[in-house]
């Protein structure tokens, strides 16, 4: 009897050390939920870019992705490779500023790595990274336009890019302000733009680190000038599907992960002061929003 009872308690040993292996080890598919489980089954991961956001994500002269944004969502697919202890392929797959949020609802996309702002409304749709940039509403005009504000664009054409915060918040201040604008939208910013240098709009209205960027890789940058003071602000967020508590997980944790290492710090000063792929360089220092936010988040005094 003594002997029995031995090999009970050896069972018993055993199957505690089973279930503590099991707890250690990556969840199998069957175990996942939402998007990690989507990744598994398929092994691969979808990444919705931008064709022209630049630094954020935009094309090189490839014609392959690449960005700020774009490194920030390499990051977390390797840790989604971590968590899963399998091999994942990247697809990519080109939005705009109107197909983006549908696109991550639908499944067809699983990380939208552009220059998407965070608010509120949006938030009823789909989930946010952590924030990796702050920026604002401004109005891009030629150099020689008279031009300080929109106060000065009575009467005026200013285009908007379909689908994005800056349309909205021009429209309420001409609303609030009584001010006659005429808005004109285009389909993505570099058909914005082109309105602006054909000459079909006086001014173009988007974030202002857009324009910067626009300034830097277009011929004609050098023409324009960026006026007036924020009417907007615009936290940018990395966006994926609502309701999927173990994805989210992940993105906080590669957050904090890049934070803690100032990995945050350096992709940022890689993108934003350093010379970029493509030849330009931005010199845009990190503003003291961005620096506190990054500090909540981790990155060391």
């Amino acid at each position: 009897m003594r002997h029995l009872g031995t090999r009970r308690r050896a069972a018993s040993a055993g199957l505690a050390v089973a279930l503590a292996l099991a707890v250690a080890s990556p969840a199998g598919a069957d175990e996942l939920t939402g998007t990690l489980k989507k990744v598994k089954e398929s092994r691969s991961i979808v990444i919705g870019y931008r064709e022209a956001s630049v630094p954020f994500s935009f094309l090189n002269r490839a014609g392959q992705p690449i960005g700020y944004s774009i490194d920030l969502c390499g990051e977390i697919v390797n840790d989604v490779v971590d968590t899963l202890g399998v091999d994942v392929a990247i697809k990519y797959r080109a939005v705009t500023s109107a197909s983006r949020i549908p696109a991550v609802q639908a499944g067809d996309i699983d990380l939208e790595c552009g220059s998407t702002t965070g608010n509120t409304e949006r938030k009823k749709l789909v989930a946010f990274s952590p924030v990796f940039f702050v920026s604002g509403t401004k109005l891009m005009v030629r150099k020689t336009a008279p031009v300080a504000s929109y106060r000065d664009l009575r009467d005026k054409t200013v285009v908007v890019t379909a689908g994005t915060t800056n349309e909205a918040a021009l429209r309420a201040i001409v609303e609030r302000q009584k001010v006659p604008i005429k808005i004109v939208v285009g389909k993505d910013h570099d058909e914005s733009f082109r309105m602006l240098e054909s000459g079909s709009a006086d001014a173009f209205a988007t974030d202002d680190v857009l324009l910067y960027g626009l300034m830097a890789t277009a011929k004609s940058g050098g023409d324009y000038k960026v006026v007036g003071d924020f009417l907007s602000y615009d936290p940018y967020g990395l966006m994926f599907r609502k309701d999927d508590p173990d994805f989210a997980a992940v993105v906080d944790r590669t957050f904090k992960r890049l934070a803690e290492g100032r990995d945050l710090v350096q992709l940022y000063d890689r993108w934003f002061l350093m010379r970029l792929p493509t030849g330009e360089r931005l010199n845009l220092p990190m503003s003291p929003q961005l620096e506190e936010m990054f500090r909540v988040l981790g990155v060391p005094e």
